[in-house]
């Protein structure tokens, strides 16, 4: 029993160790805070004002 335990908290261990690098990762990439992955899919129907949003067939 005790080597199956040392063997669970090794594992999560190394699973916990590979999170915060990754994490620390990204942090040194994209900078300190939280950032998005994926990103919603805007409606081209939405409506806005900006002309660099609109269709040409809008115009």
């Amino acid at each position: 029993m005790k080597k199956n335990k040392k063997e669970k908290s090794r594992l999560d261990d190394v699973i916990k160790a590979m999170r915060r690098g990754n994490r620390e990762g990204q942090q040194e990439v994209l900078g300190p805070g939280f950032h998005s992955t994926n990103r919603i899919h805007r409606s081209k129907k939405t409506y806005t004002r900006k002309t660099k949003h609109k269709s040409t067939d809008d115009l």
